[in-house]
């Protein structure tokens, strides 16, 4: 009996799959984080026996959904993104649109961010620059 994913699939002449544990390595995240996105339906990958066992397809969904999370998208905007790959192609270009939408919604608030940041940066540098100041005014009086 086969002892791994890799070896079933070699002997049985499929795609190379990859075992939980090899999947997990390739992505750089934990086996348990690939099971939370399984339960939310957003991965489904095969069964060898009792072994999850991922494709080419699940191994792509999988970066699709670390890079929605990193540029900061909720769960259920990831699966709307991932439903791109299950539907055809008329219902795909509506979906892009929405997907459009969301890029476009996720940039102006990311945009509205960096300003403030910015602002607070330049309001810090003041109030260093007056803290200074004083410093230098109270040293002089001594």
């Amino acid at each position: 009996m086969p002892d791994s994913v890799a070896t079933m699939n070699e002997a049985q002449g499929n795609e190379p799959l990859k075992s939980i544990a090899e999947a997990a390595e390739a992505l750089s995240v934990t086996q348990r984080t690939l099971r939370f996105y399984e339960d939310k339906g957003l991965i489904a990958p095969q069964r060898v026996g009792t072994m999850r066992a991922y494709s080419k397809r699940e191994m792509g969904r999988m970066q699709l959904i670390l890079r929605g999370k990193r540029l900061g998208f909720s769960i259920r905007e990831i699966g709307e993104f991932l439903s791109l790959y299950d539907e055809d192609d008329t219902q795909k270009v509506e979906q892009m649109r929405h997907l459009q939408m969301q890029i476009n919604q996720r940039l102006t608030e990311l945009e509205e961010q960096q300003s403030a940041i910015q602002q607070t940066i330049r309001e810090l540098k003041q109030m260093d620059a007056e803290a200074q100041d004083k410093i230098a005014r109270l040293k002089a009086q001594r």
